[in-house]
């Protein structure tokens, strides 16, 4: 039985989610989370929309059975592929993760921003409906980030590689003219200080994990299943070696925190 001290749930194909995991555990900090990582089938966008909810059906009904109160799709891919079906087949509060261009559509100066993503995201009906709303004078740069997400879970985030690959990604958009870079990954967040070095502090850097956190407060508040009480419990489960996360969480890990293989 789903109460107020039931976890917040989480997922995402592998690791990337965890950079929304924080936003939510920073602005709720009474709250409970289960995360899971699905990094044995990372990434999710290079695979069919079928595969795609097929595996958001089997990470929601993992979550369902640990009794989560609500469920965060901390996956871009996952979101503009499978939401409409989750929300249509589960009854429980699902919070997706759509890439931020309609801000930075607001903000730019230049009118040219640039989004980078997977090819899942940015071949999804969802995003090109989003798209399709932006002002026709805004040029938007879409970039498939290939290989970004297979290097962050290989363990490779301040690699040679990574460096090479997001320089070639980059550059283009830099000598386009733009002051908006959206990540529409929620792995990307973390080679947010290797994009800095290359586009510099001029160009606006802008994620989701923020306002995503700001509307699982309002839905909680809704639903009135916010958790009062304090000593939060934080379960993140992968299906792949727990290294991965303790090196990229090891800076921020809270207390009451344990990370744990197991198959889903």
């Amino acid at each position: 039985m789903v109460n107020t001290n039931s976890p917040i749930g989480f997922f995402d194909s592998g690791v990337g989610g965890t950079s929304i995991w924080k936003e939510v555990i920073t602005r709720l900090p009474k709250e409970h989370t289960i995360y899971l990582s699905d990094s044995e089938n990372a990434p999710y966008g290079e695979k069919s929309k079928d595969q795609i909810i097929a595996l958001c059906k089997k990470n929601t009904e993992f979550l369902l059975q640990k009794n989560c109160k609500i469920i965060i799709v901390a996956c871009n891919t996952a979101t503009t592929n499978a939401i409409d079906y989750l929300r249509s087949n589960y009854n429980i509060p699902f919070i997706g993760i759509e890439p931020a261009i309609k801000p930075a559509a607001l903000n730019t100066k230049t009118k040219k921003i640039a989004i980078l993503a997977t090819k899942g995201t940015l071949n999804s009906t969802l995003f090109e409906k989003t798209s399709s709303i932006i002002n026709k004078d805004i040029e938007v740069k879409e970039t498939t980030g290939k290989g970004l997400v297979e290097l962050i879970e290989d363990g490779k985030l301040n690699s040679k590689e990574m460096t090479s690959l997001l320089s070639f990604y980059l550059k283009p958009m830099i000598a386009n003219n733009i002051d908006s870079l959206v990540l529409g990954c929620t792995h990307y967040p973390y080679l947010i200080p290797q994009i800095k070095k290359i586009i510099g502090e001029k160009i606006q850097i802008i994620d989701s994990g923020e306002a995503v956190a700001r509307q699982t407060q309002v839905i909680l508040n809704k639903h009135n299943i916010a958790n009062t009480h304090n000593n939060p419990q934080h379960i993140i489960y992968t299906n792949k070696d727990t290294a991965i996360l303790q090196n990229l969480l090891s800076k921020c890990i809270p207390e009451n925190l344990r990370i744990l293989k197991t198959k889903f």
